[in-house]
């Protein structure tokens, strides 16, 4: 059955025509390689299904219809101005058309009741906006019959945060958002000190709250309706390697990518699962064939970069500039599963982190390789490049990059790989653990049609290895692999930490705080009996998932392609 899902769904989301996976993989390779040995070699690499393009790449690349290859964007910045709202709103429109995902930060749009002295009337605040923003992603189609997606942030200092905290408490307003809070240090200082703290705008107080009570509100909030979640601001522009020169406030719908205004950034994750090999009848890691698809797939993201669709010239100029990349993996649980590590286990800590800093070198070499054969990315400077995460990097790619700079500016995000995870065979999804070992999932065709299908885990089925389920790990455990892996990204960390009902509330809010102490760019929680389990146990989404990440009702996890 797994099988069959995986035809089926890469079929309906990413063959062009009538396509098999023979013709999608050799499409996919011709349309990205440098020359034909490379073709070759990337073939090699898709049909095994060792790397997965994300979706938009596999639906773009080489094929007929016009889309996008990217999956992430940030919208350009919304300024406090009647015109500036909606041409944003209409280029946000254009984006999601053509299959891209958009973040918006509404931060810098005056509260609600502020006077508008030209109109002698009251602002209606960012939550009146974000409404407008929704209907229109609700009305406009993305490419292939996608879900649209938007992330929209507000800073935690803003007059509205309050209102904005609880804006998705029901099942109907901003459905076609997820919502994060921008947490500063200075909040989080706050917090610990149990201060008062003054949410502004324009440089005008309009009023100053106790930091402990709305860190409480958004606590409950996500504690009861998994939302809204938090960026740790400070903490992304820090590690930022462009932070001298662009300022992050908002990330893409799934919160792996955090961008500058017209951002925009290509994913794609190595499926661990695929180098499990049997020596002797023990299971391995071929860390070797891990390390060589790496030097093959680098340059291949980066010629996608000069050769895809953009919805936009502003994000295109972005995009060139800067050639970001987002390289992952997935099926981490599955593997660590079947090598006998179990998932959260010490073992399984230090294997994650042994595999992320391979993941890392060797990417920032094959990119420092592609600057001293192509050059580096025109806003490359050796003076300025830099922040917190290149100090990770050992001495030698340091060194070789004095000498030749770099390819592109960031290349590592960890993504919720829950479509190209499922056409992979059904491997556990990101660095997440498997939810269930068996659920039921149901496909709808373009005409509309539903066919369910029961799904088993991969290491279950495959291997017959019953792994640790999301919702048998301990809270704790799932913050800490958070932190590991966030300390061997460039980007960001999508990942949800399952809550179970033996956590108290307090534990709950501290799992945030170690996060945040741990150097997480973000943090996402599901529990299961709160509110948003209620809702989605009773009103299960009507169409597939696309470019959004929600949290499917069949799997309790956040997914996305």
């Amino acid at each position: 059955m797994r099988e069959k899902l995986a035809e089926i769904t890469d079929q309906l989301k990413y063959r062009d025509g009538d396509e098999t996976k023979w013709d999608k993989c050799w499409r996919l390779a011709r349309s990205t390689a440098d020359n034909e040995e490379h073709a070759n070699q990337l073939f090699d690499i898709f049909y095994a299904d060792r790397f997965l393009q994300a979706g938009r790449i596999q639906a773009a690349m080489g094929a007929t219809k016009e889309v996008t290859a990217f999956n992430c964007f940030v919208s350009p910045v919304i300024e406090d101005d009647f015109d500036s709202i909606f041409e944003v709103l209409k280029k946000g429109g254009q984006t999601l058309r053509l299959g891209g995902g958009d973040g918006f930060d509404f931060s810098n749009l005056r509260p609600s009741g502020s006077h508008i002295v030209s109109l002698d009337t009251t602002a209606s605040g960012p939550l009146s906006f974000m409404d407008c923003y929704d209907a229109m992603c609700a009305t406009v189609v993305s490419a292939g019959h996608r879900r649209g997606a938007m992330m929209g942030v507000l800073r935690v200092d803003h007059p509205d945060i309050e209102q904005f905290i609880t804006a998705k408490h029901n099942e109907n307003r901003l459905r076609n958002f997820n919502v994060s809070v921008g947490i500063t240090d200075d909040f989080m200082r706050a917090v610990e000190a149990d201060d008062m703290f003054e949410l502004v705008h324009g440089g005008k107080v309009y009023r100053k709250v106790n930091a402990r009570a709305l860190w409480d509100k958004i606590m409950r909030s996500t504690w009861d309706w998994a939302e809204p979640g938090v960026l740790f601001l400070d903490t992304i522009n820090r590690k930022n390697n462009l932070h001298a020169i662009e300022k992050i406030s908002a990330t893409n719908p799934c919160g792996e990518q955090p961008l500058p205004p017209n951002g925009a950034c290509l994913l794609g994750s190595f499926n661990l699962v695929a180098y499990l090999v049997d020596r002797d009848g023990k299971m391995g890691f071929d860390i070797y064939q891990f390390l060589m698809d790496i030097e093959q797939v680098v340059p291949s993201m980066d010629n996608i970069i000069d050769r895809t669709t953009y919805p936009l010239p502003e994000q295109r100029r972005e995009a060139l500039s800067k050639r970001r990349m987002g390289l992952g993996v997935t099926g981490v649980a599955n593997a660590m599963e079947i090598l006998g590590m179990p998932y959260g286990s010490d073992e399984s800590k230090r294997w994650l982190k042994w595999v992320l800093i391979n993941l890392r070198n060797a990417a920032y070499s094959a990119s420092i390789d592609l600057a001293r054969r192509k050059g580096a990315f025109p806003l490359y400077d050796e003076i300025t490049y830099g922040g917190e995460f290149l100090k990770t990097l050992p001495d030698y790619l340091l060194e070789e990059m004095k000498q030749y700079g770099i390819r592109n500016s960031h290349l590592l995000s960890i993504a919720p790989t829950g479509t190209i995870s499922l056409v992979a065979g059904n491997v556990s999804s990101g660095i997440e653990p498997p939810f269930s070992l068996e659920y039921d999932r149901t496909v709808i065709f373009e005409e509309g049609r539903k066919e369910t299908y029961r799904l088993k885990d991969y290491a279950y089925d495959v291997h017959g290895v019953a792994g640790v389920t999301a919702d048998e790990l301990d809270a704790q455990q799932h913050v800490e692999m958070l932190n590991i892996a966030s300390r061997y990204v460039d980007s960001s960390v999508s990942k949800t930490c399952n809550v179970g009902d033996n956590t108290t509330f307090e534990e709950f809010k501290d799992l945030y705080m170690q996060a945040y102490k741990g150097g997480a760019s973000g943090c996402t929680t599901f529990r299961a009996a709160g509110m948003r389990g209620g809702v989605l146990t009773k009103v299960k989404p009507e169409v597939d998932e696309g470019a959004a990440c929600f949290i499917n009702p069949e799997t309790g996890q956040k997914e996305c392609e």
